[in-house]
C-alpha cells in the first residue's frame, strides 16, 4: 500500500500544514507553534516539492489479473518478474522514466526522445506460463529493432523467463516474459 502513495504529495500537505499553523501562530504572537511551523513546515514543503518534481507515477495494469493468472503467478513468477511487476508499479524519484537504465543496456534508449514509454502493464496465461506484459509506446524503434533485440532481452532478464515480443498497432509493442522454469532447468551446466 505504501508504494502507491506519493511522498512528494504527502510532503506538500504535511508541509503545508505545518507551515500554515507556523503563519497563524505568529500571527496570534504564539512563539512554539510558530517556531515548530517555521522550522518543520517549511523543510517538510520544500522536500515534498523536490520529491514532486523528481517523481515518476507507476504504471498501470491495463487489465485486471483474473485468479487463474494470479494462481500462475504465486506458482510460477520469477524473482525478476515479481521484482519489474513491483517497481513499476510504485512511485519511483529520480528516475526519467520506467525500466531506462534496461532499456539503455538493450540499446533501446538511444536518446531520451527516442525512449519507448512503458504505459502499462497486465499479467496473461501463455500456454500455461505465468507471463508478465510489458506495454510500450515505440514510435522511433521499429519493430524489427525490438525483434533483433529479443534474445538480448531473454538473457537479461534472466533464467527460468523465455521472452515474445508482439507488435500492435500504433506504435506499440509488448514484451512478453514467459516464466520458463524447465528451460532454465536444461540450460544448467551438468555436475
Amino acid at each position: 500500500m505504501l508504494r502507491q502513495i506519493s511522498l512528494g504529495t504527502l510532503g506538500l500537505v504535511v508541509g503545508g500544514v505545518l507551515s500554515i499553523v507556523g503563519f497563524v501562530a505568529y500571527a496570534m504572537n504564539n512563539p512554539t507553534l510558530n517556531l515548530v511551523g517555521f522550522f518543520y513546515g517549511i523543510p517538510i514543503l520544500l522536500g515534498g516539492l523536490a520529491l514532486k518534481a523528481a517523481e515518476l507515477k507507476p504504471v498501470p495494469f491495463s487489465n485486471p489479473t483474473t485468479p487463474e493468472v494470479l494462481a500462475l503467478r504465486e506458482a510460477q513468477a520469477t524473482s525478476t518478474q515479481n521484482q519489474i511487476r513491483k517497481d513499476v508499479t510504485r512511485y519511483r524519484y529520480g528516475q526519467e522514466a520506467h525500466l531506462d537504465s534496461s532499456l539503455d543496456y538493450l540499446g533501446l534508449d538511444p536518446t531520451d526522445e527516442e525512449r519507448p514509454v512503458l504505459e502499462g502493464i497486465h499479467e496473461e496465461s501463455v500456454e500455461g506460463a505465468y507471463g508478465l506484459v510489458l506495454e510500450f509506446d515505440s514510435p522511433l524503434i521499429s519493430f524489427d529493432t525490438w525483434q533483433q533485440k529479443r534474445e538480448k532481452i531473454e538473457r537479461f532478464f534472466g533464467p527460468g523467463l523465455r521472452a515474445e515480443v508482439r507488435q500492435l498497432a500504433d506504435d506499440r509493442v509488448d514484451v512478453v516474459l514467459i516464466a520458463a522454469p524447465e528451460s532454465s532447468a536444461e540450460q544448467a551446466p551438468a555436475s
